[in-house]
């Protein structure tokens, strides 16, 4: 019976050599269907087919294959031409890649290929190791945009990675992408500038989505000093704002956030009248009954839930 595998298993290896790429089309596939780890070199050879559609199977053939071997042949396909290359590449490394690996992908930064870079840069995320931490500060002033954002992205992944003066710029690019990924990345920090840095992005950042992420790195620093941004913000023109800011307030209930509250239970988005809603539990103060009892016949479920929640904790609070 084994013979008889090896027979045929060589007799795909053989036709993914035929000069027709019909033929080839054919093997690469049955190849993929097999499954056999003895097909990991051909598969190999495979990945610089003249034929785009050959390499892609390649690539998914050796990703299901699962060995590890195949990681360095598969890191060059990571700058394909072919977007959906590099997209099937990636996944597979996604999920053959491991620490061991990391050298090699600290290797293929330095080829001045922007694809190659920007895709590496995502696999780093998955090894957490630190010391990766100089390549990736080498992006942060690249003349692509696209590579300072993922650069500042990955930065939060990093193992005990807490202070990094040089992200701190980012929060200020000129680029709207790599602002919203800086804000994130924030909240991973602890520089002594952060929460400032944050605050001043929640107010005055053009793009709305900077102003949400600002917010939702507020909400992990739980800083107090940030109230008076964080109320500015609760008015905001953008309800994801608006909404991530009474999360920020949830995080540090202070009685001057009260009049706002009580207004954000109005507003026209029913996720911010939830959050409003869960924040004045927090809050635990009386004088936002009123405000929650009208808030119990609410045209949305859950915010009359969450008001009925927030009176039963305030209730709570007053007898203890």
């Amino acid at each position: 019976m084994s013979t008889n595998i090896d027979s045929e298993l060589n007799e795909w290896l053989e036709m993914l050599r035929s000069p027709e790429v019909s033929d080839r089309l054919v093997a690469v596939k049955t190849l993929q269907h097999l499954g056999d780890e003895a097909a990991i070199d051909a598969l190999i050879v495979a990945l610089q087919d003249e034929s785009t559609a050959v390499q892609k199977i390649a690539v998914t053939a050796l990703w299901e294959i699962a060995n590890p071997v195949a990681v360095p042949s598969l890191l060059p396909c990571l700058a394909s031409p072919d977007a959906e290359i590099r997209s099937e590449a990636l996944s597979a490394l996604g999920e053959l890649i491991s620490s061991e690996d990391l050298l090699l992908l600290l290797d293929a930064l330095q080829q001045p290929d922007i694809n190659l870079q920007l895709n590496v840069l995502i696999l780093l995320r998955k090894i957490h190791d630190a010391q990766s931490l100089p390549a990736v500060l080498s992006f942060f002033n690249s003349e692509h945009p696209q590579l300072r954002e993922a650069a500042v992205t990955t930065l939060s992944y990093l193992n005990q990675v807490q202070i990094c003066p040089p992200a701190l710029s980012l929060i200020r690019d000129r680029d709207e992408y790599v602002r919203r990924a800086a804000a994130l990345t924030l909240g991973h920090l602890a520089d002594a500038e952060i929460v400032d840095l944050l605050g001043n992005a929640l107010n005055n950042d053009t793009d709305w989505q900077v102003r949400r992420n600002a917010a939702k790195s507020l909400a992990l620093h739980a800083d107090a000093k940030i109230i008076p941004n964080v109320l500015i913000a609760v008015k905001d023109e953008h309800w994801q704002v608006r909404k991530f800011a009474i999360q920020v307030l949830q995080k540090i209930p202070d009685i001057q956030s009260l009049p706002a509250l009580i207004e954000a239970l109005t507003d026209e988005y029913s996720d911010v009248r939830k959050d409003a809603a869960i924040a004045l539990g927090n809050l635990g103060k009386t004088e936002a009954l009123n405000a929650l009892k009208q808030a119990l016949d609410d045209p949305d479920r859950e915010v009359s839930i969450y008001a009925q929640k927030a009176i039963q904790k305030i209730g709570e609070g007053t007898r203890t």
